[in-house]
């Protein structure tokens, strides 16, 4: 049954298997924790619930309303003009018509990123520029780094995920606001909160009334993420209104189900319980946060989302801990080896209540470390440590980047390719000269350990620590980094940022190369190895709702 449940992350593209899915595969019917789908667990309060639960045989005999009827009541409530906004039936049905309709030939995307703002502009046949985030800045977007890029490649559409998925990295307003003047010219500019609620270092970060008065802005919010429904799928665009009616234009009269209008009309009775989770979800963040931080090895990036961005210690590939982590403990979690940008070292996990952190915290305890805190037990048969998006890195960065592109990936999966890329023996020596220590101390606790060895990868590290003394094996790896840093400084001299125009096939200045795409950067010398988590600084008047631009309206 477990082989059932964990083949199915196998046969998915770039996204995780439905909580159905899993629930039929599980054998009895109900699915794990959640750790994975980004919604929010305070709303629907339960009474709300019982409430659409006593209305259930009405919503699913009659037709809803019209999408127009439902809007105007969303509009009323968030205080919008219903002409600068169209709704769908989730945030991608507006992705996939504003592709179709407003995509002409090309778009710039930062990665790692929601992967349909990746594939669907290439499915129809554009062309996707992609501006690597770097790990060794925290996954944070530089706006003038990012338009320098789109400048270079001539793009024509540009998208902002703020905060981004899967980082919760976040922007303020006025940078925002300065990047949208700055690319008037382009043909379209979107800005996608989906998340934006959850966001607290902002009182009103929202840039909704700013694209209303702009020709060629598009923000794109959810509904399913903030209020905890994404069975619903319901979302909205707000844009001026001539954008707004060619998107609207082009969905159909009831595109919108009955449960969606039944949320929509019950939510200005419920504005202070929604205030309230979302102040909730803030709070549980940084107490996530904070427990996370703790686990030896683990790297957590500050988030401004509902969801927390981590690197696993070395030695750990995703993929077994996301298995182990499902089958053994009944807990799903979101490994990103299937995200352009990303690599399976890094997990989206999404925050929940303090006694699901807790039961999240020791499975990965036991599956990182064995049955307690210490030396990463590595997962020695595993092979490479590329994940299972690898294909899909060396396809799209081949057709966005030139042909040229596809070599240097081939050459980073290579065996030896590890110590060719640019940077790549820091992430390796650096934590190896840490770790050193480590099996010393457990050899001599893990013999008292008894019958714990046979669990996992702990069985087969066992007899590790007997032959890691030897005098015959020793030698071996110091040899190795000894040659490594004669050759270190010429390496970097053929990777220096080009001076003038990007050639095709090579990255564009503040880019990466294939390799590093795949999420295997070091960090810049220099560079800070923590990383201070986001501060918290207010949430929604809870007498109030908060309306689209942040700011609080009475219900």
């Amino acid at each position: 049954m477990a082989d059932n449940v964990t083949s199915l992350f196998r046969s998915t593209a770039a996204h995780s298997p439905s909580m159905a899915a899993l629930a039929r595969e599980g054998g009895d019917g109900t699915g794990p924790v959640d750790f994975c789908i980004p919604c929010n667990p305070y709303f629907p309060t339960p009474a709300m619930m019982d409430t659409m639960a006593a209305r259930l045989k009405d919503i699913i005999t009659y037709y809803p309303s019209s999408a127009d009827t439902i809007t105007a009541e969303l509009c009323n409530l968030l205080q919008l003009p219903p002409q600068a906004v169209a709704m769908g039936n989730g945030s991608t049905e507006l992705i996939t018509w504003i592709d179709h309709l407003l995509v002409r030939e090309s778009l710039a995307i930062p990665v790692p990123t929601f992967g349909r703002w990746t594939d669907q502009p290439m499915e129809t046949g554009k062309r996707v520029d992609m501006f690597p985030l770097q790990e060794s800045s925290g996954f944070a977007l530089d706006l003038a780094q990012y338009a320098e890029f789109i400048r270079t490649r001539g793009t024509r559409v540009a998208v902002i995920c703020n905060p981004n998925n899967p980082d919760g990295g976040f922007l303020h307003k006025h940078a925002l606001v300065q990047f949208m003047d700055a690319m008037a010219d382009l043909d379209l500019i979107v800005i996608d909160e989906s998340f934006l609620e959850f966001a607290d270092a902002e009182q009103e970060p929202s840039v909704v009334q700013e694209a209303m008065i702009r020709p060629n802005v598009i923000v794109l919010r959810s509904l399913g993420k903030n209020f905890g429904l994404h069975g619903i799928r319901f979302g909205y665009m707000v844009a001026n209104p001539s954008l707004a009616g060619r998107v609207r234009s082009m969905l159909p009269k009831w595109n919108l189900n009955a449960f969606a209008e039944y949320v929509v009309f019950m939510l200005k009775e419920h504005g202070a319980e929604y205030a309230q989770s979302l102040h909730q979800v803030r709070r549980d963040r940084l107490d996530m946060a904070s427990q996370l931080s703790a686990l030896p090895g683990l790297t957590v990036y500050p988030s401004q989302g509902n969801f927390l961005f981590v690197r696993l210690p070395v030695g750990a590939e995703g993929t077994v801990v996301r298995d182990r982590m499902l089958t053994e403990h009944r807990i799903l979690v979101r490994e990103c080896g299937n995200k352009i940008g990303s690599s399976s070292r890094f997990l989206r996990l999404v925050v929940r209540p303090q006694v699901d952190v807790r039961r999240l915290v020791s499975g990965l305890e036991q599956v990182l470390y064995g049955t307690r805190r210490g030396a990463v037990v590595p997962e020695l048969a595993q092979g490479t440590g590329y994940s299972s998006g690898t294909a899909a890195v060396d396809r799209l960065v081949g057709q966005t980047n030139g042909a040229g592109m596809q070599d240097l990936a081939a050459m980073a999966v290579g065996g030896g390719g590890m110590s060719a890329g640019v940077g790549m023996p820091m992430p390796v020596a650096q934590p190896m000269a840490v770790a050193a220590p480590a099996p010393m101390a457990p050899a001599a606790s893990m013999g008292s350990m008894g019958s714990m060895g046979s669990m996992g990868s702990m069985g087969a590290g066992m007899p590790m620590p007997a032959q890691m003394p030897a005098p015959a094996q020793m030698p071996a790896p110091a040899p190795a980094p000894m040659p490594t840093p004669p050759p270190a400084p010429a390496a970097p001299a053929p990777f220096a940022p080009p001076s003038g125009p990007t050639p095709v096939g090579v990255p564009a200045r503040g880019g990466l190369t294939a390799a590093q795409v795949r999420g295997m950067t070091a960090p810049a010398p220099g560079a800070p190895q923590e990383l201070s988590q986001a501060p918290a600084t207010g949430w929604p008047n809870a007498q109030s709702w908060p309306n689209a631009a942040g700011m609080g309206q009475t219900g």
